[in-house]
């Protein structure tokens, strides 16, 4: 695989400006049923003389699980919805219900609750007086409405460099006599006085509802360059020869959700068996857009249960936000990489793909679905290098680096049209603060 040295050099610069002063992160959903956590062997957890367990934990927790080696790892990844994986330590931090704490702990985990970030899941989460714009508690993050509103007077004063299409709707847009639901909107950044054909550079955000950070990066990256061009030459150079999709709201309707100050991470689809009239999972039904793909849909680090927070759907492509983020990606890229896992794209691949996520400070590429390296593991690992070098993240694969997450969309990118895929896990937190932002 090869991007050619001046679209990387182009790439990396417009890419690296805004990602150096970030960061984000913290929260998750639940965890494994009780029946789902017994199907692990005890031998399989990490064992400790396990704590008394309480009689009756109070309310959702932040916790650390720590687990025995990599299967465990990955039967945990099924339904927990992880936050951190400390692999030196050997546990992952998690959000936990009282009924999922005692679960595992009955199941012979070793469980500690993070006092701290547990605290920090009840905090109020309220407007300040002042306050006139953005998410309540954190006017630095733009709502929906704003981030399209604001991108639409983007285009309106770039009208030669800029243009905002609706390519699809979300769940509830399309479902009758429920939310309105929204729009999925795509902004094109190119110089149409120039003509093409040009590479393209496709980037998405906030994927998972709560991750307020990635959109917020993704509107202050494309009114860099346009504010940048004549002005700054990289700026100038890459909106002359190629073009840029931004997908910025990937997953409008449960966003909305995530700004009420919830832990949302789904989209909002209520028809596959769960629904807000079960209260223990009132937070959870939806499905895992990033677990929906049609790429190795099913093949591990999902779950097939409609309550947990990392359910796959009924089906490969069910949602309409995954069908439509496909469909725009490969209305700007050819397929370029044979049907077979280990089949490499070809030297003179065109095209670059980056999925915005937070939190992790991590620069993962494919395979995620699979521990193996994919056949065009040594490039994508350089040039994941480059970015690393710039945000001083760390570099790996997304697999091997955490844990299995099957139906991606970066494994989507390359392993359907063979392009170079990316996910970059930025921050420390969620709801990161404005003044790290």
């Amino acid at each position: 695989m090869n991007i050619s040295r001046l679209l990387r050099r182009a790439i990396i610069t417009a890419l690296t400006l805004p990602l150096l002063a970030v960061s984000l992160a913290a929260t998750a959903g639940p965890v494994p049923e009780a029946d789902a956590i017994r199907q692990g062997p005890a031998s399989a957890s990490p064992r400790q003389a396990p704590a008394p367990i309480p009689e009756q934990p109070i309310g959702p927790s932040v916790a650390r699980v720590y687990y025995a080696d990599r299967a465990d790892l990955d039967r945990l990844a099924e339904s927990l919805d992880i936050w951190e994986v400390d692999r030196a330590a050997g546990y992952v931090v998690v959000l936990l219900t009282p009924a999922r704490e005692t679960a595992l702990r009955r199941a012979g985990y070793r469980v500690e609750i993070d006092q701290q970030q547990t605290a920090a899941l009840t905090a109020v989460r309220e407007a300040a007086p002042t306050q006139t714009s953005g998410i309540p508690g954190y006017p630095c993050y733009r709502t929906v409405e704003e981030t399209y509103s604001q991108m639409v007077a983007l285009a309106s004063a770039y009208p030669a460099l800029a243009s905002w299409t609706d390519i699809g709707d979300s769940w509830d847009k399309i479902m009758p006599g429920g939310p309105a639901g929204y729009d999925l909107y795509e902004l094109t950044l190119t110089n149409t006085a120039i003509s093409g054909p040009k590479p393209h550079f496709f980037l998405m955000s906030a994927i998972h509802a709560r991750e307020y950070v990635t959109a917020e990066l993704a509107a202050r990256y494309v009114e860099k360059l346009l504010a940048d061009y004549g002005v700054d030459a990289d700026a100038t150079w890459l909106l002359n020869y190629y073009e840029l999709r931004v997908v910025f709201q990937a997953n409008p309707d449960g966003r909305k959700k995530a700004e009420a100050g919830t832990w949302w991470r789904k989209n909002t689809d209520t028809d596959d068996g769960c629904t807000a009239a079960q209260p223990e999972y009132d937070w959870t039904y939806g499905v895992d857009l990033n677990r929906n793909s049609t790429f190795k849909w099913g093949m591990g680090g999902s779950s097939p249960t409609p309550c947990e927070v990392t359910y796959r759907g009924p089906a490969a492509g069910s949602e309409p936000e995954v069908q439509v983020l496909e469909g725009a990606m490969r209305a700007i890229f050819a397929d370029q990489r044979g049907p077979a896992d280990t089949d490499a794209a070809p030297a003179d691949t065109e095209g670059l793909m980056i999925s915005l996520h937070s939190f992790s400070e991590l620069v993962l590429f494919p395979w995620g679905w699979s521990w193996q390296q994919a056949p065009n593991y040594a490039q994508l690992q350089t040039l994941g290098r480059k970015f690393g070098f710039h945000n001083g993240y760390q570099v790996c694969a997304a697999g091997p680096c955490l844990y299995t997450v099957s139906g991606s969309t970066d494994d989507f990118s390359y392993g359907e049209l063979g392009i170079a895929a990316y996910k970059f896990e930025i921050g420390t937190t969620f709801f990161q603060s404005f003044s790290t932002f």
